[in-house]
């Protein structure tokens, strides 16, 4: 981090108010809309494999009740703090208003290095952190429904959801409490991929826009265009494989241990693979390693995507990055300074607070699966496929012709699960980045994509408050 002071949720607000200026509200609506309305900071003891017992610290924060659940992700991470967690927990707010998820924002944090603690550890700090959250309520189907984030996965999700329901015995919904759960424990199939498919949904959008590629000088489309991926964990490496099968060009990839580059382009399964043999993603072959692993952002390229932490491309290095267009696959990759230099130089970024929604949309569908008891697709499939065999056999029997056999398959499938949840975020994804653009389109004062997406938020939010009564 370059700065000592810098203070993530100081950033997020900073931001809002930027936006703030361009709405309608009065001061006191938007203060609300700001301020974080419950801040848990809890301490509790675990004993560690050998004997010695560790006090953990850690946090649940809900920053905005105008609908509920809250919705946020668990971070396990040793830099976790409250600053961080408070401007995590707005931007969800903030990025379920844009994407029309009827979630309030919330987040949590807990201040360990999952690498350092073995599972059986990690497996009771996660229980006892949940039993921490079910004392004060801050967990529940329809409060406060956590979701894996850095650091975390479906194996700590699948211990919340079992502890919750062993501490609300006979609660029918008690799957609803968490999400990103394995499938076998009433998880969504789908969900592992989508913050990256969502990324990819977004870029995708943006790049089929002739007036702003003609902009930036760019054809429309995403395929042969130059991509750097800073990160390698679930959201970096799913975002990459999408732009890949899209037929982009993954030029660079960056991890904490190192970056390598390969300007024909790199494989993205092969890099991963490397990795998991290796433990790093240097010294693979065919490609050059770069002395930092920050060297990746600076690269000539079309698109690049931060996928790992906040904070990574400041007022410092901002000048040095070459890219065209900058696609926030993290939380706060950016900071204000490097904002406003991006505006000025005419680079666009597509932020964090909708691009990377695909996630909680994809939760939004996992929660709505827990409380219907039924799986996606299980009620039509079969249904439609029989349709649809009989309407492609009604058409070849009065033309006389056949349909080939890959396109027959198409035509006859119903959707499976999977099905629905991609073509859900694809349309979610695509409407929020319209919204964004024509907020920004309708007023050219606004300069930048954060900016009109900051400003679809806060009338979103702002309008639940009027509509509620609660500001007379």
């Amino acid at each position: 981090m370059s700065d000592k002071n810098y203070s993530f949720f100081g950033a997020v607000e900073k931001s809002f108010d930027k936006a703030a200026k361009f709405t309608k509200w009065e001061k006191g609506i938007l203060e609300q809309i700001k301020a974080c309305n419950a801040v848990y900071q809890m301490r509790f003891p675990v004993k560690r494999d050998d004997g010695s017992i560790e006090v953990i610290e850690a946090y649940r924060v809900q920053h905005s009740q105008h609908k509920t659940p809250c919705k946020g992700g668990i971070r396990f991470a040793a830099e976790v703090n409250q600053d961080e967690v408070m401007a995590l927990a707005s931007l969800m707010t903030y990025k379920c208003a844009i994407v029309n998820v009827p979630f309030g924002g919330g987040k949590g944090g807990i201040k360990v290095n999952p690498r350092k603690y073995s599972a059986y550890e990690l497996e009771k700090i996660t229980r006892r952190y949940t039993a921490e959250l079910i004392k004060k309520n801050f967990i529940g189907p329809g409060t406060d429904v956590p979701a894996p984030d850095y650091g975390s996965g479906e194996r700590e999700m699948a211990w919340i959801v079992d502890t919750y329901t062993a501490m609300h015995p006979g609660e029918i919904d008690a799957a609803g409490c968490v999400t990103g759960k394995p499938v076998s424990q009433g998880g969504v199939r789908g969900r592992r991929e989508a913050t990256g498919l969502g990324v990819f949904f977004g870029i995708r959008e943006v790049c089929n826009m002739p007036d702003i590629m003609q902009k930036l000088g760019m054809p429309v489309g995403v395929e042969g265009k130059k991509i750097v991926v800073q990160g390698l964990g679930n959201v970096g490496y799913h975002t990459a494989k999408f732009f890949q099968d899209a037929g982009a060009k993954i030029i660079a990839l960056a991890e904490y241990e190192g970056s390598i580059t390969n300007p024909a382009g790199l494989d993205v399964d092969e890099v991963f693979n490397h990795r998991k043999n290796s433990g790093s993603i240097l010294n693979f072959p065919g490609a050059t390693n770069l002395a930092k692993n920050t060297d990746a952002l600076e690269l000539e390229c079309d698109i690049l995507i931060p996928a790992a932490l906040e904070n990574v491309v400041d007022g410092e290095n901002a000048p040095r990055v070459k890219a065209k267009l900058i696609g926030e696959a993290a939380n706060g990759p950016l900071t204000p300074e490097a904002d406003e230099i991006f505006a000025q130089k005419g680079i666009v970024v597509i932020p964090d607070m909708y691009l990377n929604a695909g996630g909680v949309t994809v939760s939004y569908f996992e929660w709505l699966k827990n409380l219907s008891h039924v799986r996606y697709g299980r009620m039509e499939k079969r249904f439609n496929e029989n349709m649809n065999m009989h309407i492609l056999g009604q058409i070849e029997g009065l033309t006389g012709k056949k349909v080939a056999s890959r396109d027959r398959e198409y035509i006859v499938h119903g959707a499976d699960e999977v099905d629905l949840v991609y073509s859900g975020l694809e349309e979610t994804m695509i409407s929020a980045t319209h919204e964004i653009m024509n907020e920004w389109k309708a007023n050219p004062a606004i300069p930048d994509m954060r900016t009109a997406a900051y400003v679809v938020a806060i009338n979103k939010v702002a309008t639940t408050y009027a509509e509620l009564g609660i500001f007379p």
